[in-house]
């Protein structure tokens, strides 16, 4: 399927790294949708405070949802919540990644840890630097955390 979205693509668009990579996403939101539709039930959300903070999730990809039980959740207190469930040290060992391209992590793709965004999310000391990169995400990303706007013509 993204094969043929690439093709279709191909002559139309210069697609840049985060365009391509975004697909993807996109594509599991389409499936996921598909399922829950033809089995009358709802797409659960798997992203968190932390990510949303600084918009780090694929809009109308994995940020779409109808709900999402840990969205309030840091991805510190994940871990915690995992942890007090006997998660598999696989799972909880395991380094984030949106899966957008092989070798792709959270954290080095974001330039800070999520220890880093949870202590400054929490009002805790992180080096200046850390700031700089969570406030300019979190800048750039604010079209994510707002809904559609409506304009009114008069």
């Amino acid at each position: 399927v993204k094969e043929a979205e690439l093709k279709a693509l191909d002559g139309v668009a210069v697609m840049n790294a985060a365009a391509l990579a975004n697909i993807a996403p996109r594509l599991r939101m389409l499936t996921l949708y598909a399922i829950a539709a033809a089995e009358n039930r709802l797409v659960a959300g798997t992203g968190n405070r932390s990510e949303a903070y600084v918009g780090y999730f694929t809009k109308w990809g994995d940020g779409a949802h109808d709900f999402n039980p840990i969205a309030d959740l840091t991805v510190t207190e994940i871990y915690e919540f995992l942890c007090y469930l006997d998660a598999p040290k696989c799972v909880i060992e395991k380094a984030p990644s949106a899966a957008l391209f092989d070798g792709q992590t959270d954290e080095t793709e974001m330039g800070v840890t999520y220890a880093e965004l949870d202590s400054y999310l929490s009002g805790g000391d992180i080096p200046e630097d850390k700031k700089i990169i969570i406030e300019r995400m979190h800048k750039a990303s604010k079209h994510k955390r707002t809904g559609i706007s409506v304009y009114t013509y008069k």
